[in-house]
Formats: structure tokens, C-alpha cells, sequence
């Protein structure tokens, strides 16, 4: 049996620093199975850097308090979820959530993933502008050493760290 308060995990934000509190939890406890992320966005912050899928792993968030929004699927149908939702998203399914910046209330929120507590980043595509191809492309992502993304386009090869 493990036992953790929030309040004594340690912050560890994205490397893009799109927000200021993410506290990962299932580290916190040790766990093989299941991730848990723990989340307070001020409006304009993100759950992540942007449009991405896990190949590897489905994903719940539950919002305690505010309203988030998603962007779905490549073509990016947006999804409101309010206090006490939760939303869904299936290995594959492209996501990404992030609190909109004319946004009264900052939200308050828990991500879980499951199998695994940790990502297989080469089961991790994103979406972002290509500078090679230009345009929107899926690009794997990878975790460098240095604790920066690095994005590679799918279609031509291009290599960048943002």
C-alpha cells in the first residue's frame, strides 16, 4: 500500500512549458499500471504542448472545477467539459486540452492513463507545423536528453526542437 497527499507531490511541468502546476502523482506512488497527473490551470494554459495521440495508452480527464476544452481528432471538433465531467480518449484518438485564455477560472483537473505509468515515446505522434513540407503534419515525438521535445515529420524526415 502507497499513500500521498497532492499537496506533497513535487511540480513537474511540460518542457514547453505551456503550464505552471502538473504534478505527477502515480510517481508519487510508485505505480506500474495506471498514471495519474494532477493539474491547476490559470486561463491560456494547457494540459500539454498540443494536438498528439498515444498509441500506447487511453487517457481520462476528470475536471473537478473550471471548464476545459479539448480539440479532438485531426480535424479539432472542440469539446467543453465542466466541473465534475470526465472525457475520454482511446489509444490513436488525436486530443489535446488546454483552458482558453479569456477563461473566467482556472481549472482544476486529473489525468489518467492506463496500461502503464509512463509513455513509450515512440508510441507518441503530434501534430505541428512541418518546416520543411509546410502545412499541418503528424510528427513523432521523442524526449531528448536534454528534456526538450523533439519532433520529426512522418512525411519528409525534418527534425526540430521547439
Amino acid at each position: 500500500m502507497e499513500r500521498v497527499a497532492v499537496d506533497d507531490v513535487d511540480v513537474v511541468t511540460n518542457p514547453m512549458g505551456v503550464h505552471d502546476i502538473r504534478k505527477p502523482v502515480s510517481r508519487a506512488l510508485g505505480t506500474d499500471h495506471v498514471a495519474m497527473n494532477y493539474f491547476e490551470l490559470a486561463p491560456g494554459d494547457a494540459f500539454s504542448g498540443g494536438l498528439h495521440t498515444h498509441d500506447d495508452q487511453e487517457e481520462v480527464f476528470y475536471v473537478r472545477s473550471g471548464t476545459a476544452t479539448f480539440e479532438v481528432g485531426r480535424d479539432r471538433e472542440r469539446v467543453t467539459v465542466g466541473p465534475d465531467e470526465a472525457i475520454r480518449f482511446a489509444p490513436g484518438e488525436f486530443q489535446s486540452g488546454f483552458v482558453p485564455e479569456d477563461a473566467d477560472e482556472e481549472v482544476v483537473a486529473w489525468a489518467i492513463g492506463a496500461p502503464g505509468a509512463r509513455h513509450d515515446w515512440d508510441q507518441i505522434r503530434s501534430v505541428v507545423e512541418c518546416r520543411e513540407c509546410g502545412g499541418e503534419r503528424v510528427h513523432d515525438t521523442e524526449l531528448t536528453d536534454e528534456a526538450r521535445f523533439r519532433f520529426t515529420c512522418t512525411d519528409c524526415g525534418t527534425s526540430f526542437s521547439p
